[in-house]
């Protein structure tokens, strides 16, 4: 795909949606960083799901800590992989209170030294919490990207390479949500709904194949 098709693509998503705002539901840094680990593998309405019993009655380090992993595991226990999102909650927790004072680090190298946190995760938290120009890929972004023809890659990590690269300045912040949103609603896995996508005159997925 072409400089100018991208450039439309992106101008069509920001007249759109100027403003993109992540699904998940959170009221403070920590919040998200904890939606954030538990949405691996899930989805974000099940992420909200579980966070709206959760975080009243633990929302903090601290809190975290106090409730204990038996008790986190009961409260999660209806998300995938709730095993090892509880272990990695209950160490980020501590990490979060001892090491960084309560405050969620706002640098890559620290965010994915915390358990539960790689990259997808990382580019989540600065962008949201840190303004930060950064593009999270996940399946949803990795799936539009290359079956558009926008940026195509064998794997995420090639494919934010390409984005970062060609994605202009202005848009570089809202991309990722675009990307997501259209993947979860227009483009999705098992279903496309071309004939109510924003983009489809400037799509390049050959539907015969």
């Amino acid at each position: 795909m072409n400089k100018k098709k991208r450039y439309e693509i992106l101008s069509l998503f920001y007249k759109k949606n100027s403003n993109p705002k992540i699904e998940l539901i959170f009221s403070s840094d920590f919040e998200l960083l904890l939606s954030v680990i538990l949405s691996a593998k899930s989805t974000d309405v099940m992420v909200n799901k579980i966070t709206g019993i959760l975080f009243p009655i633990a929302n903090t380090p601290q809190g975290i800590l106090q409730l204990g992993l038996d008790k986190l595991r009961y409260y999660i226990k209806s998300i995938g992989l709730y095993n090892t999102k509880s272990l990695h909650i209950i160490n980020t927790a501590h990490l979060i209170k001892t090491k960084y004072k309560n405050k969620v680090p706002s640098n890559r190298i620290e965010l994915e030294s915390l358990p539960g946190v790689g990259r997808k995760t990382a580019n989540i938290i600065l962008n949201v919490l840190f303004n930060k120009k950064t593009i999270a890929v996940d399946t949803h972004v990795f799936r539009v990207a290359n079956r558009t023809g926008f940026a195509k890659g064998k794997n995420i990590i090639d494919v934010e390479k390409k984005m970062i690269k060609i994605v202009p300045s202005i848009f570089k912040k809202y991309v990722h949500f675009w990307f997501v949103f259209h993947g979860r609603y227009v483009c999705t896995a098992r279903q496309l709904k071309c004939k109510i996508c924003l983009i489809e005159k400037l799509c390049e997925f050959d539907r015969k194949k």
